[in-house]
Protein backbone atom coordinates (compact mmCIF):
# COMPACT_ATOMS: atom_id res chain seq x y z
CA UNK A 1 0.00 0.00 0.00
CA UNK A 2 1.14 3.50 -0.34
CA UNK A 3 2.10 5.79 2.05
CA UNK A 4 -0.84 8.17 1.76
CA UNK A 5 -3.36 5.33 2.33
CA UNK A 6 -1.81 4.21 5.42
CA UNK A 7 -1.77 7.74 6.37
CA UNK A 8 -5.24 7.90 5.87
CA UNK A 9 -5.99 4.74 7.91
CA UNK A 10 -3.87 6.27 10.69
CA UNK A 11 -6.19 9.46 11.05
CA UNK A 12 -9.67 7.07 10.40
CA UNK A 13 -8.50 4.46 12.13
CA UNK A 14 -7.48 6.09 15.04
CA UNK A 15 -10.20 9.22 15.59
CA UNK A 16 -12.83 5.91 15.14
CA UNK A 17 -11.48 3.81 17.80
CA UNK A 18 -11.55 6.86 19.95
CA UNK A 19 -15.15 7.44 19.03
CA UNK A 20 -16.04 4.28 20.06
CA UNK A 21 -13.84 4.04 23.35
CA UNK A 22 -15.24 7.65 24.58
CA UNK A 23 -17.71 7.71 27.33
CA UNK A 24 -21.39 8.87 26.64
CA UNK A 25 -21.89 11.72 27.94
CA UNK A 26 -25.66 12.19 29.33
CA UNK A 27 -25.19 15.10 32.32
CA UNK A 28 -23.80 18.49 33.26
CA UNK A 29 -21.01 17.57 35.14
CA UNK A 30 -20.13 15.02 32.83
CA UNK A 31 -19.61 16.75 29.50
CA UNK A 32 -18.37 20.45 30.76
CA UNK A 33 -16.43 18.98 34.21
CA UNK A 34 -15.63 15.48 33.64
CA UNK A 35 -17.20 14.10 36.66
CA UNK A 36 -17.88 10.44 36.64
CA UNK A 37 -19.67 9.25 39.96
CA UNK A 38 -18.58 12.26 41.68
CA UNK A 39 -15.07 11.36 41.10
CA UNK A 40 -12.58 13.54 39.55
CA UNK A 41 -9.15 12.99 37.72
CA UNK A 42 -6.26 11.96 40.15
CA UNK A 43 -2.57 13.16 39.53
CA UNK A 44 -1.63 10.44 36.96
CA UNK A 45 -4.22 10.93 34.76
CA UNK A 46 -4.54 15.03 35.34
CA UNK A 47 -0.76 14.90 34.83
CA UNK A 48 -0.83 12.90 31.37
CA UNK A 49 -3.81 14.98 30.40
CA UNK A 50 -1.97 18.32 30.66
CA UNK A 51 0.69 17.38 29.18
CA UNK A 52 -0.55 15.97 25.77
CA UNK A 53 -3.11 18.47 25.81
CA UNK A 54 -0.14 21.33 25.40
CA UNK A 55 2.37 18.82 23.50
CA UNK A 56 0.42 20.61 20.27
CA UNK A 57 1.39 19.14 16.82
CA UNK A 58 2.15 22.70 16.14
CA UNK A 59 4.63 22.98 19.28
CA UNK A 60 6.78 19.32 18.38
CA UNK A 61 6.59 20.88 14.84
CA UNK A 62 8.09 24.16 16.25
CA UNK A 63 10.59 22.43 18.45
CA UNK A 64 11.78 19.88 16.05
CA UNK A 65 12.51 22.86 13.51
CA UNK A 66 14.13 25.12 16.56
CA UNK A 67 16.37 22.25 17.27
CA UNK A 68 17.43 22.36 13.14
CA UNK A 69 17.75 26.41 13.41
CA UNK A 70 19.74 26.58 16.76
CA UNK A 71 20.33 22.88 18.38
CA UNK A 72 19.83 21.62 21.85
CA UNK A 73 19.34 25.83 22.49
CA UNK A 74 16.39 25.66 20.54
CA UNK A 75 14.57 23.07 22.17
CA UNK A 76 15.02 24.13 25.30
CA UNK A 77 14.02 27.68 24.41
CA UNK A 78 10.99 26.40 23.22
CA UNK A 79 10.24 24.23 26.64
CA UNK A 80 10.69 27.36 28.43
CA UNK A 81 6.76 27.87 27.58
CA UNK A 82 5.81 25.08 29.92
CA UNK A 83 7.25 27.39 33.16
CA UNK A 84 3.57 27.85 32.65
CA UNK A 85 2.04 25.39 34.03
CA UNK A 86 4.18 25.69 37.50
CA UNK A 87 3.05 29.21 37.40
CA UNK A 88 -0.72 28.24 36.46
CA UNK A 89 -0.35 25.63 39.37
CA UNK A 90 0.88 27.84 42.37
CA UNK A 91 -1.25 31.17 41.57
CA UNK A 92 -4.66 29.24 41.02
CA UNK A 93 -3.95 26.76 44.06
CA UNK A 94 -3.83 30.40 45.80
CA UNK A 95 -7.07 31.16 44.08
CA UNK A 96 -8.73 28.35 45.07
CA UNK A 97 -7.41 27.67 49.16
CA UNK A 98 -7.34 31.08 50.00
CA UNK A 99 -9.45 33.24 47.27
CA UNK A 100 -12.02 30.39 47.16
CA UNK A 101 -12.63 31.35 43.55
CA UNK A 102 -14.67 28.17 41.75
CA UNK A 103 -13.06 29.44 38.02
CA UNK A 104 -10.85 32.32 36.33
CA UNK A 105 -14.20 34.24 35.74
CA UNK A 106 -15.91 34.01 39.28
CA UNK A 107 -12.17 35.76 40.47
CA UNK A 108 -12.51 38.35 37.33
CA UNK A 109 -16.02 38.89 37.83
CA UNK A 110 -15.65 39.22 41.90
CA UNK A 111 -12.89 41.77 41.37
CA UNK A 112 -13.18 43.34 37.89
CA UNK A 113 -16.98 43.17 37.02
CA UNK A 114 -18.66 41.45 34.12
CA UNK A 115 -17.40 43.91 31.07
CA UNK A 116 -13.37 42.65 32.24
CA UNK A 117 -14.75 39.16 31.93
CA UNK A 118 -16.30 40.47 28.16
CA UNK A 119 -12.83 41.48 27.33
CA UNK A 120 -11.19 38.24 28.51
CA UNK A 121 -13.62 36.05 26.63
CA UNK A 122 -12.27 37.67 23.67
CA UNK A 123 -9.19 36.80 24.28
CA UNK A 124 -9.88 33.30 25.46
CA UNK A 125 -11.86 33.25 22.03
CA UNK A 126 -8.79 34.46 19.59
CA UNK A 127 -6.73 31.53 21.48
CA UNK A 128 -9.09 28.84 21.10
CA UNK A 129 -9.87 30.17 17.48
CA UNK A 130 -6.04 29.82 16.48
CA UNK A 131 -5.34 26.32 18.12
CA UNK A 132 -7.79 24.67 15.45
CA UNK A 133 -6.40 25.73 11.82
CA UNK A 134 -2.62 25.85 13.74
CA UNK A 135 -3.07 22.37 14.58
CA UNK A 136 -5.13 20.79 11.72
CA UNK A 137 -2.78 22.67 9.43
CA UNK A 138 0.06 20.45 10.32
CA UNK A 139 -1.54 17.17 9.39
CA UNK A 140 -2.77 18.25 6.46
CA UNK A 141 1.12 18.96 5.40
CA UNK A 142 1.79 15.52 5.49
CA UNK A 143 -0.76 14.70 3.03
CA UNK A 144 0.41 17.36 0.15
CA UNK A 145 1.95 20.92 -0.70
CA UNK A 146 -0.04 23.86 0.92
CA UNK A 147 -3.12 24.51 -0.37
CA UNK A 148 -3.33 20.97 -2.76
CA UNK A 149 -6.69 19.06 -2.59
CA UNK A 150 -5.51 15.82 -0.44
CA UNK A 151 -3.98 18.74 1.97
CA UNK A 152 -7.56 20.46 2.90
CA UNK A 153 -9.12 16.87 2.29
CA UNK A 154 -7.24 15.45 5.37
CA UNK A 155 -7.59 18.65 7.45
CA UNK A 156 -11.38 18.64 6.61
CA UNK A 157 -11.44 15.04 7.59
CA UNK A 158 -9.57 15.36 10.60
CA UNK A 159 -11.33 17.36 11.97
CA UNK A 160 -14.85 15.99 11.33
CA UNK A 161 -13.41 12.85 13.36
CA UNK A 162 -12.43 14.52 16.06
CA UNK A 163 -15.37 16.71 16.60
CA UNK A 164 -17.33 13.51 16.18
CA UNK A 165 -15.96 11.75 19.69
CA UNK A 166 -15.75 15.42 21.45
CA UNK A 167 -19.38 15.81 21.01
CA UNK A 168 -19.83 12.44 22.48
CA UNK A 169 -18.42 13.09 25.27
CA UNK A 170 -17.38 16.79 25.82
CA UNK A 171 -14.55 17.53 28.41
CA UNK A 172 -14.58 13.66 29.83
CA UNK A 173 -13.97 12.27 26.11
CA UNK A 174 -11.17 14.69 26.10
CA UNK A 175 -9.68 13.73 29.19
CA UNK A 176 -9.64 9.57 28.92
CA UNK A 177 -8.49 9.87 25.32
CA UNK A 178 -5.83 11.94 26.33
CA UNK A 179 -4.47 9.23 28.42
CA UNK A 180 -4.58 7.41 25.57
CA UNK A 181 -3.16 9.77 23.39
CA UNK A 182 0.02 10.20 26.13
CA UNK A 183 0.55 6.74 25.87
CA UNK A 184 0.56 6.51 22.71
CA UNK A 185 2.99 9.64 22.11
CA UNK A 186 5.37 8.31 24.60
CA UNK A 187 5.52 4.61 22.90
CA UNK A 188 6.06 6.70 19.10
CA UNK A 189 8.68 9.10 21.07
CA UNK A 190 10.64 6.40 21.94
CA UNK A 191 10.70 4.87 18.48
CA UNK A 192 11.55 7.35 16.62
CA UNK A 193 14.69 8.91 19.21
CA UNK A 194 15.94 4.82 19.32
CA UNK A 195 16.03 5.01 15.60
CA UNK A 196 18.13 8.44 15.82
CA UNK A 197 20.20 7.08 18.22
CA UNK A 198 20.94 3.81 16.17
CA UNK A 199 22.80 5.68 13.52
CA UNK A 200 26.37 5.72 13.00
CA UNK A 201 28.14 8.72 14.04
CA UNK A 202 25.23 10.18 15.82
CA UNK A 203 25.33 10.74 19.58
CA UNK A 204 24.13 12.35 23.24
CA UNK A 205 27.14 14.25 23.25
CA UNK A 206 26.55 16.12 19.36
CA UNK A 207 23.08 16.86 21.02
CA UNK A 208 24.75 18.48 23.97
CA UNK A 209 27.45 20.31 22.02
CA UNK A 210 24.58 21.24 19.16
CA UNK A 211 24.23 25.46 18.87
CA UNK A 212 25.36 27.72 20.86
CA UNK A 213 24.15 29.55 24.08
CA UNK A 214 23.92 32.99 22.64
CA UNK A 215 20.96 35.32 22.32
CA UNK A 216 21.59 35.28 18.70
CA UNK A 217 21.30 31.77 18.61
CA UNK A 218 18.24 30.96 20.79
CA UNK A 219 18.21 32.70 24.01
CA UNK A 220 16.07 35.60 22.70
CA UNK A 221 13.29 32.99 22.69
CA UNK A 222 14.24 31.32 25.65
CA UNK A 223 13.64 34.51 28.05
CA UNK A 224 10.82 35.80 25.67
CA UNK A 225 8.81 32.20 26.19
CA UNK A 226 10.09 32.80 30.44
CA UNK A 227 8.49 36.05 30.58
CA UNK A 228 5.51 35.20 29.00
CA UNK A 229 4.93 31.89 31.32
CA UNK A 230 3.94 34.40 33.44
CA UNK A 231 0.49 35.47 31.77
CA UNK A 232 0.03 32.92 28.60
CA UNK A 233 -1.28 30.00 30.53
CA UNK A 234 -4.35 32.08 32.09
CA UNK A 235 -5.58 32.82 28.44
CA UNK A 236 -5.20 29.34 27.72
CA UNK A 237 -8.29 27.42 29.18
CA UNK A 238 -7.22 23.98 27.75
CA UNK A 239 -5.34 24.38 30.76
CA UNK A 240 -7.40 26.42 33.06
CA UNK A 241 -10.34 24.62 32.66
CA UNK A 242 -7.95 21.92 34.26
CA UNK A 243 -7.02 23.37 37.17
CA UNK A 244 -10.55 22.98 38.44
CA UNK A 245 -12.01 19.54 38.45
CA UNK A 246 -9.64 17.85 40.91
CA UNK A 247 -9.02 18.77 44.49
CA UNK A 248 -6.61 22.20 44.81
CA UNK A 249 -4.00 19.70 46.12
CA UNK A 250 -3.88 17.13 43.69
CA UNK A 251 -3.95 19.87 41.05
CA UNK A 252 -1.03 21.17 42.07
CA UNK A 253 1.14 18.58 41.87
CA UNK A 254 -0.10 17.57 38.59
CA UNK A 255 0.63 21.00 37.14
CA UNK A 256 4.23 21.16 38.86
CA UNK A 257 4.93 17.39 37.37
CA UNK A 258 3.47 18.55 34.03
CA UNK A 259 5.93 21.94 33.58
CA UNK A 260 9.19 18.82 34.07
CA UNK A 261 7.79 16.35 32.08
CA UNK A 262 6.32 18.62 29.53
CA UNK A 263 9.20 20.71 28.76
CA UNK A 264 11.04 17.21 28.99
CA UNK A 265 8.94 15.96 25.78
CA UNK A 266 9.90 19.06 23.54
CA UNK A 267 13.58 18.94 24.46
CA UNK A 268 13.85 15.39 23.43
CA UNK A 269 11.75 16.38 20.27
CA UNK A 270 13.87 18.96 19.39
CA UNK A 271 16.54 16.17 19.41
CA UNK A 272 14.91 14.90 16.07
CA UNK A 273 15.77 18.59 14.80
CA UNK A 274 19.11 17.93 15.89
CA UNK A 275 19.69 15.38 13.92
CA UNK A 276 18.18 16.86 10.91
CA UNK A 277 20.82 20.15 11.16
CA UNK A 278 23.42 17.28 11.48
CA UNK A 279 22.86 16.29 8.34
CA UNK A 280 22.15 19.14 6.59
CA UNK A 281 18.96 18.84 6.20
CA UNK A 282 16.60 22.23 4.99
CA UNK A 283 12.49 22.27 5.39
CA UNK A 284 10.47 20.64 8.38
CA UNK A 285 12.66 18.67 10.39
CA UNK A 286 10.16 16.31 11.32
CA UNK A 287 9.24 15.81 7.63
CA UNK A 288 12.37 15.60 6.12
CA UNK A 289 13.87 13.20 8.75
CA UNK A 290 10.51 10.82 8.37
CA UNK A 291 11.43 10.83 4.58
CA UNK A 292 15.35 10.17 5.45
CA UNK A 293 14.26 7.02 7.80
CA UNK A 294 11.57 6.08 5.29
CA UNK A 295 8.42 4.96 5.29
CA UNK A 296 7.93 3.32 8.50
CA UNK A 297 9.64 5.97 10.60
CA UNK A 298 7.58 8.38 8.49
CA UNK A 299 4.22 6.90 9.69
CA UNK A 300 5.27 7.00 13.20
CA UNK A 301 6.27 10.56 13.19
CA UNK A 302 2.70 11.18 11.23
CA UNK A 303 1.43 9.09 14.07
CA UNK A 304 2.55 11.07 16.66
CA UNK A 305 1.47 14.18 15.21
CA UNK A 306 -2.08 12.89 14.83
CA UNK A 307 -2.12 12.16 18.69
CA UNK A 308 -0.55 15.52 19.65
CA UNK A 309 -3.39 17.08 17.44
CA UNK A 310 -6.20 15.42 18.39
CA UNK A 311 -5.49 15.65 22.02
CA UNK A 312 -5.37 19.43 21.22
CA UNK A 313 -7.97 19.38 19.14
CA UNK A 314 -10.78 18.00 21.55
CA UNK A 315 -9.80 20.24 24.53
CA UNK A 316 -9.98 23.24 22.13
CA UNK A 317 -13.72 21.74 21.28
CA UNK A 318 -14.31 20.98 25.05
CA UNK A 319 -13.48 24.57 26.28
CA UNK A 320 -15.28 27.00 24.12
CA UNK A 321 -18.18 24.68 24.77
CA UNK A 322 -18.01 25.51 28.47
CA UNK A 323 -16.96 29.09 27.92
CA UNK A 324 -19.95 29.46 26.04
CA UNK A 325 -22.24 27.44 27.92
CA UNK A 326 -20.90 27.63 31.42
CA UNK A 327 -18.66 30.54 31.93
CA UNK A 328 -20.79 33.19 30.28
CA UNK A 329 -23.69 31.56 31.00
CA UNK A 330 -25.42 31.12 27.92
CA UNK A 331 -27.09 28.12 27.95
CA UNK A 332 -25.83 25.40 30.50
CA UNK A 333 -27.48 22.28 29.13
CA UNK A 334 -25.14 20.21 26.80
CA UNK A 335 -26.97 20.58 23.95
CA UNK A 336 -25.89 23.97 23.49
CA UNK A 337 -22.21 22.64 24.33
CA UNK A 338 -22.57 20.40 21.37
CA UNK A 339 -23.70 23.22 19.10
CA UNK A 340 -21.03 25.53 20.59
CA UNK A 341 -18.12 22.65 19.53
CA UNK A 342 -19.35 22.72 15.59
CA UNK A 343 -19.26 26.45 15.52
CA UNK A 344 -15.62 26.57 16.85
CA UNK A 345 -14.79 23.60 14.44
CA UNK A 346 -16.16 25.54 11.19
CA UNK A 347 -14.60 29.14 12.27
CA UNK A 348 -11.40 27.78 13.46
CA UNK A 349 -10.64 25.94 9.95
CA UNK A 350 -11.13 29.30 7.63
CA UNK A 351 -7.94 30.27 8.09
CA UNK A 352 -6.24 27.17 6.74
CA UNK A 353 -7.74 28.78 3.16
CA UNK A 354 -5.20 31.84 3.24
CA UNK A 355 -2.26 30.72 4.16
CA UNK A 356 -2.03 31.17 7.47
CA UNK A 357 1.71 31.00 9.63
CA UNK A 358 1.20 28.61 12.61
CA UNK A 359 4.90 29.91 14.32
CA UNK A 360 2.33 32.96 14.67
CA UNK A 361 -0.46 31.29 17.21
CA UNK A 362 2.17 31.05 20.05
CA UNK A 363 4.31 34.04 19.43
CA UNK A 364 2.24 36.86 18.54
CA UNK A 365 -0.90 35.57 20.84
CA UNK A 366 1.68 35.19 23.35
CA UNK A 367 2.48 38.75 23.85
CA UNK A 368 -0.91 40.29 23.35
CA UNK A 369 -1.58 38.60 26.53
CA UNK A 370 1.67 39.81 28.45
CA UNK A 371 -1.45 42.37 30.57
CA UNK A 372 -2.60 39.32 32.25
CA UNK A 373 0.76 39.00 34.46
CA UNK A 374 -0.11 41.86 37.33
CA UNK A 375 -4.06 40.53 37.09
CA UNK A 376 -2.93 37.22 38.41
CA UNK A 377 0.70 37.50 39.52
CA UNK A 378 -0.73 40.53 42.23
CA UNK A 379 -4.12 38.65 42.66
CA UNK A 380 -4.72 39.51 45.73
CA UNK A 381 -3.83 43.36 46.03
CA UNK A 382 -6.76 45.70 45.63
CA UNK A 383 -6.89 47.96 43.09
CA UNK A 384 -9.47 50.30 41.09
CA UNK A 385 -11.25 48.41 38.15
CA UNK A 386 -9.70 50.90 36.16
CA UNK A 387 -6.04 48.67 36.58
CA UNK A 388 -6.98 45.72 34.67
CA UNK A 389 -8.27 47.48 31.72
CA UNK A 390 -5.21 49.38 31.63
CA UNK A 391 -2.99 46.42 31.74
CA UNK A 392 -4.54 44.25 29.41
CA UNK A 393 -4.82 46.91 26.83
CA UNK A 394 -1.06 47.62 26.90
CA UNK A 395 -0.55 43.69 26.58
CA UNK A 396 -3.11 44.11 23.17
CA UNK A 397 -0.54 47.63 21.65
CA UNK A 398 2.62 45.29 22.44
CA UNK A 399 1.11 42.68 20.53
CA UNK A 400 0.62 45.19 17.54
CA UNK A 401 3.36 46.62 17.65
CA UNK A 402 4.92 42.97 17.40
CA UNK A 403 2.51 42.09 14.28
CA UNK A 404 2.70 45.27 12.26
CA UNK A 405 6.61 44.66 12.91
CA UNK A 406 6.73 48.86 14.09
CA UNK A 407 8.08 48.57 17.51
CA UNK A 408 11.17 51.40 18.07
CA UNK A 409 14.89 49.67 17.09
CA UNK A 410 16.37 51.47 19.45
CA UNK A 411 15.02 49.55 22.01
CA UNK A 412 16.01 46.19 21.09
CA UNK A 413 19.41 45.35 23.07
CA UNK A 414 20.02 41.78 21.83
CA UNK A 415 20.92 40.67 18.03
CA UNK A 416 19.45 37.53 16.27
CA UNK A 417 16.10 36.27 15.49
CA UNK A 418 13.48 36.88 18.23
CA UNK A 419 14.87 39.38 19.70
CA UNK A 420 12.48 42.07 19.10
CA UNK A 421 9.98 39.62 20.46
CA UNK A 422 11.70 39.60 23.21
CA UNK A 423 11.95 43.45 23.91
CA UNK A 424 9.03 43.93 23.20
CA UNK A 425 8.00 41.59 25.90
CA UNK A 426 9.99 43.05 28.40
CA UNK A 427 9.02 46.66 27.34
CA UNK A 428 5.64 45.41 27.30
CA UNK A 429 5.20 43.35 30.61
CA UNK A 430 7.39 46.40 32.49
CA UNK A 431 4.74 49.11 31.00
CA UNK A 432 1.54 46.86 31.82
CA UNK A 433 2.99 46.61 35.46
CA UNK A 434 3.44 49.79 36.09
CA UNK A 435 0.10 50.86 34.46
CA UNK A 436 -1.71 48.38 36.62
CA UNK A 437 -0.52 50.01 39.77
CA UNK A 438 -0.91 53.66 38.29
CA UNK A 439 -4.79 54.08 39.28
CA UNK A 440 -4.12 53.06 42.84
CA UNK A 441 -0.88 55.38 43.21
CA UNK A 442 -3.00 58.29 41.89
CA UNK A 443 -5.96 57.52 44.19
CA UNK A 444 -3.44 57.70 47.48
CA UNK A 445 -2.24 61.06 46.15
Amino acid sequence: MSTELWQWILVVGSSLILFLLSPLAKTSDSFFKANHNKKSPNVLVLTGSLIISWIFAKSITNAANLGLDFGLVGGVAYAGYYLSFAVAGVLIYKLRTKGGFNSIHQFLTSKYGRPAVALFSILIIIRLFNEVWSNTMVIGSYFGAQGSTPYFAAIIVFTLLTLAYAIKGGLSSSIFTDVIQMVLFSILLIIILYSIFSVENFSANQVVSSGTWSFELGLNLFFAAIIQSFSYPFHDPVLTDRAFISTPKVTLKSFLWASVLGGLCIVLFSIIGIYAQTQGFKGQAAVEVGKAFGVVILLVINFIMITSAASTLDSTFSSFSKLLAVDLGFGKNISFGRLAMVVIAILGTIPIFFNAEILSATTISGTMVIGLTPIFLFWNVKVPKLSFYLSVVCGLVFGFLLVFNVFPENLVFTTGKYAQLLWVNIWGILTCIALYFLPKALLKN
